[in-house]
């Protein structure tokens, strides 16, 4: 390590350039523009401003094609000889209304996204500032494209096409979050990231499995967090945010504090948020059955039903966290660029509030039931060198450590035994991406993957009247779950109207795992599975005029089974408990989809997308025989033995639609419109809506920008999905669900009517308000175990420096 880092000091002291900085600012304000992007295809450079709207673009001398552009704001395309005409002073106008943007999800390395055949949708910073999302599933959910469930407030699980939770990927600066214990039901997961320290978002609609391997079947959120930005000069460049934020409906109380400090070839980014949320409070009109009339209490040594004075407070719901980031950047000169990330996060213990409203014989089911600290930590280094060569003209290495614990503790309603099921899970992963151009009309991607997950997994069953403790079973056996895989993938420039993309990847899955038979009597005691997949996609664009695009994609996605699948045993439902099952295949998902954007008189923008997925030897929770018996006594209770199986097909499709209208005097227009339909296979061959398919659902919004205003006013909205419609394995959950007059449950519709405002006061305040749910409707999204915020208001202050 010590002659690594000489080396880059060594190499630091070698170089010495004069750099050549660019100004970029608003056209109407004059304010500077951060992230802003400029792009030299025939160079395969680029450069991006920081905070004060400078970059460096000595790597673009002498190009003749220089592409810059931002989210919001109308694509420049320059030659450096013109930027040096204007004394590198770039004025940019304000505009929603674009065909492209640069995107990195698609291949890991920076696009346009009209050069993509799939579809793309960009979460920008300034976006984030202006919506003041809690968590980062709610982040997801401001692009009006991705459905959130939460099963408590402390949660957050994305739907996209009909799929979610280990049939997605999440990444985070291209480093893979998803772990061996990824489960078919909601995850909480994404809560662990920060909104406050995230650039930019970005989600890829659609198989991704090409380039992000095993579960990328529905789409793929790429999380990119804050860059450690150089000095262009020879002073030290100082920047960073402190931010303060309240929230009525949940007294949530949030800090944060970021700063960045660089030189000419050092930068550090140091990032710190606190988060503290007392229980939500859902709004007064709507179903009564999402009231919480009464919660559980401890007293003297008894659990206790308690009155709640407000029913619309939903206890036990309260919870918080802390993220830490730290980053270093290394740039001894223009070809090398080193990252390193260290990424932390930790919350409290907080309920599982819909496990709270389950009930038995009448009494409430649990004393407790809550997560225990959920925490994360990423060691990632980014190598990233460009220089042309015979194998590639940039070259990108990504090795990252993650560290992973969640528990579940529960006790049943005054039962005096507590159980607590801890895992951790360690991931290792190393990623090496090439780019490579072949001539004028050919861009190689391509590159290998190796990812290995170790899983602990550990019970305790403690007896909280005698404070005696005895082990457990555990949730999960010991294992190692292992990927390794290469891909490659060829964008072929036909002419400047036609672009075809296609790519393979084969992927190498094993499996080994040690169950513990002294508490079942499992007819095994390892499972070794191994599982070789071949993916693949071709696509193409066609830009018949600037103002069109029409793009399609033929692609395959598979995931293969995880110890989650193989080695799980809880209870999914009352009366049911899911068993181990080592005999199991990859499921493979087959799409096509289909998407058309056109702009009228730079003015109208309208965006179409049709998408169907045919999903084979999906893995689906099926009834199952341990030992030969169809149930067994788990929890207290004769349980239906059910176990993941290769049982079904699945079938979803749906439409993607957006428009964005241009209005004279600073007002603009737009509205996201997402339908999807999704039905799989039962036991007895009918078939049955899948889960992961919401009602409709979408946003629309009326915004405004004058000088350093900018101020929104816009509705959420999803449909109604009746009991008929429900998934059968949804209709059995009455306690999450409104009833209808039959006493079937049902997904009642809703909507909420919002408005949120930013004031930049000066150079370095900045005061965001807002009111969410205006009309204080009391609504639960579908699948849902906890209500939607009721009437809400945030003020957040924020000092840039």
């Amino acid at each position: 390590m010590k002659k690594i880092i000489l080396l880059m000091v060594l190499l630091g002291f070698a170089y010495t350039a004069s750099a050549q900085v660019i100004t970029i600012k608003d056209q109407e304000t004059e304010q500077p523009l951060e992230l802003v992007t400029l792009i030299s295809k025939s160079t395969n450079a680029y450069a991006t401003t920081n905070s004060k709207g400078k970059a460096n673009i000595s790597a673009l001398k002498d190009a003749e094609k220089i592409e810059i552009r931002t989210l919001g704001y109308k694509t420049e395309v320059k030659s450096y000889a013109e930027l040096q005409a204007a004394d590198f002073l770039l004025l940019m106008e304000a505009s929603n209304i674009s065909m492209d943007e640069v995107i990195v999800s698609a291949t890991r390395w920076n696009q346009s996204s009209s050069d993509v055949p799939s579809k793309v949708t960009s979460i920008s910073s300034e976006e984030i500032k202006l919506q003041n999302p809690q968590t980062a599933a709610d982040l997801l959910g401001i692009s009006g494209e991705v459905f959130i469930q939460k099963s408590q407030q402390g949660g957050g699980s994305p739907m996209i096409r009909g799929f979610a939770t280990n049939r997605l990927v999440y990444t985070i600066d291209g480093v893979r979050m998803n772990t061996a214990i990824f489960r078919g039901g909601n995850l909480q997961n994404v809560i662990s990231l920060d909104p406050f320290a995230t650039e930019n978002v970005e989600v890829l609609f659609g198989p991704g499995s090409v380039i992000y391997g095993s579960d990328a079947i529905g789409g793929v959120m790429s999380f990119k967090t804050l860059t450690p930005q150089f000095s262009l000069d020879d002073k030290p460049f100082i920047t960073g945010k402190a931010v303060t934020r309240y929230a009525s409906a949940n007294n949530e109380k949030t800090a944060h504090l970021d700063v960045n400090v660089g030189w000419e070839k050092w930068a550090f980014t140091t990032s710190i948020t606190s988060y503290d949320y007392e229980d939500l409070k859902q709004g007064s009109e709507g179903p009564d059955e999402f009231l919480r009339p009464y919660f559980v209490k401890r007293q003297d040594s008894m659990d206790v039903v308690v009155n709640n004075e407000d029913p619309r407070v939903q206890t036990p719901s309260a919870y918080s966290q802390i993220n830490l980031m730290q980053k270093v950047r290394f740039q001894p000169n223009e070809n090398w660029d080193f990252q390193y990330g260290l990424h932390y996060s930790e919350t409290s213990e907080y309920g599982r509030y819909d496990r709270h409203l389950r009930t038995r014989d009448g009494t409430p089911r649990y004393g407790e039931w809550k997560y225990g600290p959920q925490k994360w930590m990423m060691n990632n280094l980014n190598i990233t060198h460009s220089k042309q060569s015979t194998i590639y003209d940039q070259l990108s290495v990504r090795l990252a450590i993650q560290n992973f614990e969640e528990s579940r503790i529960s006790r049943n309603f005054n039962d005096p035994n507590r159980e607590t099921r801890v895992e951790k899970v360690d991931a290792y992963s190393a990623n090496v991406d090439f780019v490579k151009a072949l001539g004028e009309k050919h861009e190689l991607y391509y590159g290998l993957e190796a990812v290995t997950n170790e899983v602990n997994s550990t019970g305790i069953d403690l007896n909280i009247e005698t404070g005696l403790s005895q082990p457990g079973p555990s949730r999960y056996p010991e294992a190692t779950w292992s990927s390794y895989a290469a891909y490659v993938s060829d964008q072929f420039t036909i002419n400047d109207q036609i672009l075809l993309q296609g790519g393979l990847r084969y992927n190498f899955i094993k499996l080994d795992a040690e169950f513990d038979t002294q508490f079942y009597p499992f007819p095994f005691e390892k499972a070794d599975l191994e599982n070789g997949n071949l993916t693949g996609s071709l696509g193409v664009v066609y830009r018949p005029s600037d103002d069109w695009v029409i793009s399609s994609n033929a692609s395959t996605a598979f995931r293969a089974p995880n110890v989650d699948d193989v080695g799980k045993v809880f209870d999914s439902e009352p009366g049911s408990v899911v068993v181990p099952n080592p005999d199991l295949d990859a499921e493979y998902a087959y799409n096509i989809d289909l998407g058309i954007a056109k702009v009228f008189d730079d003015v109208v923008k309208v965006d179409v997308t049709g998408y169907y997925t045919h999903l084979k030897n999906a893995l689906v929770r099926r009834d199952f025989k341990l030992n030969g018996q169809d149930s067994i006594v788990y929890d207290g209770q004769l349980s239906q033995v059910q176990a993941i199986q290769n049982a079904a097909e699945a079938n979803v499709y749906g439409v993607q639609a957006g428009v964005e209208v241009k209005l004279p005097s600073g007002f603009g227009f737009s509205s996201d419109f997402n339908y999807q339909y999704g039905e799989e296979e039962l036991d007895d061959g009918t078939t049955s809506r899948s889960r992961h398919a919401a009602p409709w659902f979408g946003v629309s919004r009326l915004t405004y920008r004058a000088q350093n205003l900018n101020m929104q006013l816009y509705m959420n909205y999803s449909g109604k999905r009746d009991f008929e419609d429900l998934p059968e394995s949804e209709q059995g959950k009455t306690e999450i669900y409104a009833i209808d007059e039959n006493g079937n449950p049902y997904a009642a519709g809703w909507y909420t009517l919002n408005y949120k405002a930013s004031y930049q006061l000066n150079d370095t305040f900045t005061v965001t308000g807002g009111l969410e749910n205006i009309t204080d409707r009391r609504y639960r999204p579908y699948s849902s175990g906890i209500s939607g915020t009721g009437r809400n208001f945030i003020l957040s202050l924020r000092a840039d420096f």
